[in-house]
């Protein structure tokens, strides 16, 4: 039997379509429900659904009038704020195209980001890092007004058009720009049953920051396309406070990265409204998993994705993973284990492979047609994350394929660090890669070669101003020379050999 599950088909996107007129249908039927609540202990900050929907109406007839026009590219420089998703639906409603970024990027990271991508326009918050620019500049006070103006009609159209850009690192090192259709948030109606189990009277809490793909989707667009509520930790909310705040705002779904749930697990949780939790973003460990049944009395369902294609691969209320495995392909979703001549039999190893007429796919990565027809290869869309699929579709995760880093659930190219690590004057050779230092933790470690021996804490210091921090080392080693394949080429899977071992 070969290792091909196919989960059928979804209803085809309706057409005209826009992704923020689908996500804000209940801002309509029910306009007083609290949409969005952004919590902390000193109270939270509530937006009911017919606000949302006209003030991302009048952001969008805001851009209008600043001047923009449809297909333009606005680049995100929002921090943990709701500015982030009233600017990002704002823009797609106007028909615009919002690139989101991480509110961790350097001024010289954003600037390599803006020649890529030509932006027309930048929405900024003040405390975000951004490059001296010619380019116009719309900060807080200009998005307040828009929020007040009357809200501009959603620019409707073919729902296989550009709707968004996401940055991803690439092999290569250059950060690549993920190109999503408006049809992309139709595709996500999979995992409402394939991971979540959400419904209109769940309140759905997310850890992360708002500027995190993680967080826009499951955290924002998802309960909202479902009439649910979204619950956000305000910007300096602590592990050490969630509990006490999902447990006074009644969260019935939790959603956060794996590492989120092993800090919380410090604090004794007692969450007795919670039904369950949801990771995505990197391996979930097993003891976390089990420590958190113990503690809670609710389980976590693991999903598998990437920001080409959103989650694809999940466990869920109604169907449990089998233990060790990540779970099934959600209703929907035709997924393969490839291996060199196609797909492999049951059980054998191979890569994770999802169909390339998946509505949720990405449209390719933009400007770089030979990384798309990299990864496009045939009937199939190539993860670079090896798995093996059981008879009955369970698939379990067996790591990468190439050198890509997992750092806290997001992807950094060890030639990017690498990179930046060789503009340090007293660094000759630079490798880095990501370790486990201790069950599902996981940091990115730095190898280099120089004449003389450098402080830890000065390289720290050195590379915050040049990198986010979380595509920064946290562990730093000097070596005499670096492990090499007898052609040269850096072995950078051996440089944990070579750290101390007392």
């Amino acid at each position: 039997m070969d290792a091909i599950f196919d989960c059928g088909r979804p209803a085809p996107c309706p057409a005209p379509f826009n992704l923020a007129a689908h996500v804000l249908g209940f801002a309509a039927p029910d306009p007083d429900k609290i949409a969005l609540a952004v919590i902390a202990p000193t109270g939270a900050e509530r937006w009911s659904y017919g606000r949302l929907g006209a003030a991302v109406g009048g952001t969008a007839a805001g851009l209008l009038q600043a001047g923009l026009a449809p297909g333009d590219r606005v680049l995100l420089r929002l921090g943990n704020t709701v500015a982030f998703p009233l600017a990002f639906l704002g823009a797609i409603a106007a028909g615009l195209v919002p690139v989101p970024t991480s509110a961790q990027l350097t001024a010289p990271e954003v600037e390599k980001i803006a020649a890529q991508l030509a932006p027309a326009a930048i929405l900024r918050e003040p405390d975000v890092a951004c490059p001296e620019t010619a380019l116009p500049i719309f900060g807080p006070e200009d998005m307040q007004v828009w929020r007040e103006l009357p809200p501009a009609p959603f620019d409707m159209g073919d729902p296989d058009r550009l709707a968004y850009i996401v940055m991803t690192s690439g092999t290569s090192g250059r950060p690549r720009a993920v190109a999503h259709a408006h049809r992309a948030v139709w595709a996500r109606q999979m995992m409402m049953e394939g991971w979540y189990g959400l419904g209109p009277s769940d309140r759905l809490a997310h850890a992360g920051a708002f500027n995190w793909t993680f967080t826009l989707g499951t955290g924002l667009l998802d309960p909202w396309t479902m009439g649910a509520t979204a619950l956000i930790p305000a910007a300096g909310v602590t592990p050490a406070q969630l509990p006490l705040l999902l447990d006074r705002h009644e969260a019935t779904i939790f959603a956060a990265a794996p590492g989120v749930y092993r800090q919380i697990l410090k604090h004794d949780p007692k969450l007795p409204k919670l039904r369950h939790g949801l990771s995505a973003g990197e391996k979930l460990a097993e003891p976390v998993r089990t420590a958190w049944e113990q503690a809670t009395g609710t389980p976590i369902f693991e999903a598998y994705g990437m920001s080409e294609c959103s989650t694809f691969i999940s466990a869920a209320p109604g169907a449990p993973a089998a233990p060790g495995t990540l779970g099934r392909p959600q209703v929907g979703r035709r997924v393969a284990i490839l291996g060199e001549a196609g797909p492999v039999r049951a059980d054998e190893p191979g890569e994770i492979a999802v169909d390339r007429c998946d509505p949720g796919l990405m449209l390719g990565y933009l400007g770089d047609p030979e990384a798309t027809a990299e990864k496009m290869q045939g009937e199939w869309f190539l993860t670079g994350d090896r798995g093996a699929m059981a008879a009955d579709g369970s698939i379990t995760y067996l790591g990468r394929m190439d050198d890509l880093m997992n750092a806290g659930g997001l992807r950094v190219a060890p030639q990017e660090v690498e990179d930046i690590l060789l503009t340090h004057p007293g660094i000759d050779e630079a490798g880095v890669t990501d370790m486990e230092v201790k069950p599902g933790v996981r940091v990115i470690a730095a190898f280099w070669t120089g004449p003389e021996a450098l402080n830890d804490a000065d390289l720290d210091a050195w590379i915050a101003t040049r990198l986010a921090r979380y595509k920064c080392p946290r562990l730093w080693q000097r070596l005499d020379s670096l492990p090499r394949s007898a052609n040269g080429k850096l072995l950078r899977r051996r440089l944990p050999e070579h750290l101390p071992t007392d």
